[in-house]
Formats: C-alpha cells, structure tokens, sequence
C-alpha cells in the first residue's frame, strides 16, 4: 500500500510549550492506536535515560539519537525486524541534529511514506539559526511556528542566555544545556534594549572614573 508522508518543523522558542505539545501528540496517537515512536538527541540530557520531559511534569521514553547515528539506517533496520509500520516518528530538540540526519528523516518521509515531526528552536542565544533547524526551513514540507509571548506583550523570538545575575551573555559555546536558570526567551526588542542597557552601565564607571583623574 502506498503511503503519503510529510515532514514537519513546528519552532518556538524556550518555554513555548514544544514538548508538551510532543507528548500531547504522543498521548493521542496512543489513545488511537497508531504507531509511534519518539526520538532525541542524545546532547539533551537534562532528564536523564532516554527520556523526554516536559516543563509541566509529563514524560515519556524516547529512542536516542547520536550525533554519528544514521536516522534512516536504523529506521530501515526497525522495518525490517518489526511487523508493525511506525506511522508518525516524533522528534524533541530537533536543532541538535545535524543537515545529514535532518536529510536522513526527509528519506523516511520520502521512501518509506513515514510522518516525521521535528520540534525545536529556530535560533541560538545569538539569534543564529541552528544547523538542524536551518535544514528544516530548507527542506521540510510543513513549518509551523509554536508561539508564545514576551512579558512586553510582543512575540518571543530570541532565546537569550542570562547569568547568574539575570545579565544577558553575549558570548560562549553554541550549545549549553539549561533550563529557566540559564535561558529566557524575549521579543527582540527587549533583547536589545538589555543589551544596550549592559553595555551603557559597563561604560559609566569609565566615564566617571576619567573624570576624576583629571
């Protein structure tokens, strides 16, 4: 039997509720009977073995993804040792994957006539796109934005990195795992209008200092 696939990316930033909508979707499909399977990069740890969780306290266990795992190989391999077909695979943190794995779930979709939706963010803390997720906007046949606002009241885009003062950090590794400590997701104009903040109280001790020395 011939089956039609498609392959999602539904983005949002931290906080915007993408993995509870993951297990949602999960929930459903079981109260439903179809077949699904939910998948993670390994990177994300936070909740421990093969676990996806979400802020509000719903879990459930996820198959890993390895950075040098090969998505398609090893789903062909699931097709092949199992009678049941996975109709729908669903996958948290989808960012974290790299182009050739985000290439690999496009193949399920395409050979196989699987469902793959991907969850995830769209940018770092320096509003630069992902690799898994620059891929997705390329190739995938549906994108939906999840959406959540800001505390201004406008739309968040930036997932900014904070200290542990609350200071927005501008600089460090692309990827560190973090929850509510370490992240806050802003409109844009917040997240300059702190980074202009920072940057004016950094110089002013400066300013008054020179003053004093002459």
């Amino acid at each position: 039997m011939y089956r039609k696939g498609k392959l999602y990316f539904r983005y949002g930033t931290m906080g915007s509720a993408k993995t509870a909508l993951l297990l949602t979707t999960a929930y459903n499909f079981e109260e439903r009977g179809i077949n699904y399977l939910c998948m993670k990069p390994v990177i994300d740890t936070r909740e421990g073995d093969s676990v996806i969780k979400s802020r509000i306290g719903i879990e459930r266990h996820c198959q890993w993804i390895y950075p040098e795992t090969d998505i398609y190989r090893m789903v062909r391999k699931m097709y092949r040792e199992n009678e049941k077909f996975i109709e729908w695979f669903l996958i948290d943190e989808a960012q974290f994957l790299s182009a050739a794995q985000i290439d690999q779930l496009s193949r399920i979709v395409d050979d196989f006539g699987a469902n793959v939706i991907c969850y995830g963010l769209r940018t770092d803390f320096q509003s630069n796109l992902f690799e898994g997720s620059r891929r997705l906007f390329e190739i995938a046949d549906t994108i939906d934005e999840i959406k959540s606002t800001c505390n201004c009241g406008r739309k968040t885009i930036i997932n900014a990195r904070i200290d542990h003062q609350g200071n927005f950090v501008s600089e460090g590794a692309v990827v560190e795992i973090g929850g509510d400590d370490r992240y806050v997701a802003v409109c844009r104009k917040c997240w300059r209008n702190k980074h202009i903040e920072q940057s004016n109280r950094d110089i002013l001790p400066f300013i008054f200092n020179d003053g004093e020395d002459d």
